[in-house]
């Protein structure tokens, strides 16, 4: 069996299309869905990841503008600029990019954000209404494996997803919007991570597989069983002198054996990847409705 691919840059397109009519139908009404980024030092990661918020937003229509702080930048400075944020009604939606500073609380910075304006989904609060199944902005990179399993015809409705991975960014949460009695989740959820004496016990019983590990191709073929959905949120440089830049990225799952076994699955790069920055986007949108409501 050969697995069919879950193209995470179709999907991204298909939503950002969607993502587009909906904001040309708020400025009808005068709603301008706004995002507003904090971004701390110079780490070339969070520069890459900011600049493609900030042409995702170009593209939809929103609003954006991010806030370039030098990586001495005291907490409380950063505290004020998310103060002013919280107040400002052109912003929908508020993300301070990670990884900050070690002189920086990441809890305190996330938890200053206003839980209405917290489209990365991660203010405690939403991360307890998550869990308690009512309406929040959910983390972007589980929501978008949500959107890959539903729009590739893999509903997890009464299907065994096992998670490899217990990050509170995707792992967790991830588990707890596929167990939820709603429409894409349902699930009978398994989450397994380091402290279990033999992974592949529970990664062969997987009707969904999802690695989330951060390990590179710490899922073999030998750990699938046939017929498996499988989706890597795994990116992982590993040194490779053939590339100019001297590396190349892969998952967390041994891709072709793996593809070989399974009947759907994400690549990487082009799966999970794209999905992030663009829930990011579905985030502050929806936002931007709730708080004109």
């Amino acid at each position: 069996m050969a697995a069919k691919i879950i193209s995470g840059r179709d999907v991204a397109k298909e939503i950002r299309a969607e993502l587009k009519e909906k904001v040309a139908e708020l400025k009808k009404k005068d709603i301008v869905p706004g995002l507003g980024v904090v971004l701390v030092g110079e780490d070339p990661a969070s520069i890459s990841y900011v600049t493609s918020k900030a042409k995702g937003c170009q593209e939809i229509g929103m609003y954006e503008e991010t806030i370039r702080l030098p990586a001495d930048a005291p907490e409380e400075e950063v505290l004020k600029i998310i103060d002013g944020m919280n107040n400002d009604p052109k912003f929908s939606g508020i993300l301070v990019q990670l990884p900050l500073p070690d002189h920086i609380s990441v809890d305190k910075i996330i938890g200053y954000i206003s839980p209405e304006k917290d489209v990365d989904g991660f203010h405690p609060v939403n991360v307890g209404k998550l869990l308690r199944g009512e309406p929040c902005p959910l983390p972007c990179t589980p929501h978008g494996v949500q959107q890959l399993l539903s729009r590739s015809g893999n509903d997890p409705s009464g299907k065994h997803v096992v998670v490899c991975g217990r990050s509170n960014i995707v792992g967790k949460p991830l588990a707890a919007i596929l167990m939820q009695k709603k429409e894409g989740a349902n699930a009978v959820v398994t989450v397994v991570h380091t402290g279990a004496k033999d992974i592949s016990y529970f990664t062969k019983q997987a009707d969904i597989l999802i690695a989330a590990m951060g390990r590179p191709q710490a899922i073999t073929a030998d750990m699938v069983k046939e017929g498996t959905v499988v989706i890597d949120v795994g990116v992982n440089r590993i040194p490779d002198e053939s590339k100019k830049s001297g590396f190349r990225l892969a998952g967390d799952v041994d891709f072709e054996p793996v593809a070989e076994k399974a009947s759907f699955i994400t690549p990487v790069p082009g799966g999970v990847g794209p999905m992030t920055v663009t829930m990011l986007l579905y985030n502050t949108v929806e936002a931007a409705i709730t708080l004109n409501q």
